[in-house]
């Protein structure tokens, strides 16, 4: 098998429906413009108040992807 090397990068995706959804937000924006995203782990989770409700749902996540460059 031939070595790889992945770079890690920090996304944070938001929703007005869930964490999940913000996490999924946030990797679909990115596999936009990334190629081979390896994996991801959600680092965080938190969420925006207004008036005392929930206004929206934040994941913090860390994802790799294929390191090409030299």
């Amino acid at each position: 098998m031939a070595e790889s090397v992945y770079k890690v990068i920090e996304l944070i995706g938001t929703s007005t429906e869930s964490w999940e959804k913000a996490a999924a937000a946030a990797v679909k924006r990115a596999a936009k413009t990334l190629r081979d995203l390896g994996s991801g782990e959600v680092c965080q989770v938190d969420m925006q108040l207004k008036d005392g409700k929930v206004e929206s749902y934040r994941a913090k996540l860390r994802v790799s992807f294929k390191y090409e460059g030299e």
